[in-house]
């Protein structure tokens, strides 16, 4: 790249110096071929002696350096075309040299330093009849006017180039920040989908949780109710063949029932379930039930409504809170050995709360609470907004382990839960 700068710049000054020696040797001569109008007119036809040569080479060899040094290489073609033309006469000698060092400057360097070299070449030129000997004539009056109008011209041109150039880089500079603009809101495209990826995936994690929730809750409370049933008619088959019958009868029905909603969730995930299968489970009107199951697993139960009141109660809530009674009431015949059992529903403060509390053997103080029944509940509370709480309480049976109270659990559910939870909640 700089061999080609050097090339370029010495085929310029090539040029110029080539431009000078026609200007001062064919010309005039070719202008004005007449001596006795030449001498009329105070204009020298000068010949291409050694001086003269010299004068036209060192006004362009600084052109050289131009791009490098335009300073030094204005200068020096100024500098020296002052001399040569105090020494040969002003008509026929070249401002070539000094006008592209000029435009050098104008093109390279600020508007400030423009308008420094026009002024100072300006000068120059304007000076140099006060530096040539020999009486003025309309000629040199002539190439003195011309000179001037060159110099202002090339002034002008430079800095136009000069704007041009800054135009330019600007139009590039906003292309190419209208490029990055673009491939920045790519990449937030292409961040925003992943993140709407994830997002989707995340959803259908929490609904395959839901699903496998809703499964365990009614699979695990089916399973018991029949095993319960089924323990009953073995025990009854002989001496009441009656009972054994109920007892069976209740076998089938719970099933039954349990298969219907099995079916029911298949038939939603396949997306072929009728209207029917595709509403809202019943909420907190189906306690009956429960209570029911308990008594057919030989526990007292009772429920207490009275301060519960439903027409307050969004229809979601109200269908998590029957989801965490069924699944409490379920951990209650399975695992707790006890003989009575309470489910108390509330509304206050803005709140749905539900609390269940049995006599068996409850926990051991400090015991971890796990299985996956509690950690469901407790996600249907935690994802409404709501407080969770299970633990042992104060009185109750004497277990396998040494002295246990009996189990309270307390779902403190708010109405105006969040927005998102009508559709995680809305079919549990």
């Amino acid at each position: 790249m700089n061999a080609t700068r050097w090339l370029v710049d010495g085929v310029v000054a090539a040029g110029a110096f080539g431009f000078g020696m026609l200007q001062m040797t064919i010309a005039v001569n070719l202008l004005l071929p007449d001596e006795f109008t030449r001498l009329m007119l105070g204009i020298r036809a000068l010949a291409p002696s050694a001086l003269a040569i010299t004068g036209i080479l060192l006004t362009c060899l600084p052109l050289i350096g131009r791009e490098r040094l335009p300073w030094p290489a204005f200068a020096l073609c100024t500098g020296f075309w002052l001399l040569f033309t105090h020494l040969l006469g002003i008509g026929t000698f070249s401002l070539a040299g000094p006008l592209i060092a000029l435009f050098t400057v104008a093109y390279d360097r600020s508007r400030t330093e423009c308008l420094m070299a026009g002024i100072l070449l300006l000068c120059c030129v304007l000076a140099v009849p006060l530096l040539t000997p020999g009486p003025a004539s309309p000629f040199n009056n002539l190439i003195l006017l011309q000179n001037a109008i060159l110099v202002v011209a090339v002034s002008l041109a430079g800095y136009a180039f000069h704007m041009r150039e800054d135009f330019l880089e600007a139009a590039e500079a906003r292309a190419q920040q209208a490029e990055q603009l673009q491939e920045a809101e790519r990449l937030r495209a292409e961040e925003a989908l992943r993140t709407a990826d994830a997002e989707a995936s995340r959803r259908v994690e929490a609904e395959r949780v839901r699903i496998a929730r809703e499964v365990h809750d009614i699979t695990a409370h089916s399973l018991s109710a029949v095993s319960i049933q089924a323990s009953a008619a073995l025990r009854l088959m002989e001496a009441d063949p009656a009972a054994a019958k109920d007892s069976l009868e209740a076998v089938r029905v719970t099933a039954k029932d349990a298969l219907g909603e099995m079916r029911a969730m298949i038939g939603v995930l396949r997306g072929d379930a009728p209207e029917a299968q595709t509403r809202p489970t019943q909420g907190t009107d189906r306690l009956g039930d429960l209570l029911d199951y308990l008594e057919s697993a030989g526990i007292r139960a009772s429920v207490d409504e009275s301060g519960y009141d439903k027409s307050q109660v969004p229809a979601y809530i109200d269908i998590a809170l029957f989801g965490i009674a069924r699944e409490a009431v379920t951990n209650i015949v399975r695992h707790s050995q006890a003989t009575h059992a309470s489910l108390r529903l509330a509304v206050g403060e803005g709140a749905a709360t539900l609390q269940a509390i049995d006599d068996g053997v409850g926990m051991a103080s400090g015991e971890p609470i796990a299985g996956h029944g509690l950690e469901g509940m407790r996600e249907r509370v935690n994802v409404l907004g709501g407080q969770f709480e299970a633990g042992a309480r104060e009185g109750g049976k004497e277990g396998e382990e040494g002295k246990r109270g009996g189990f309270a659990l307390t779902a403190r559910i708010p109405l105006a839960g969040p927005q998102e939870s009508l559709h995680q909640e809305g079919s549990i």
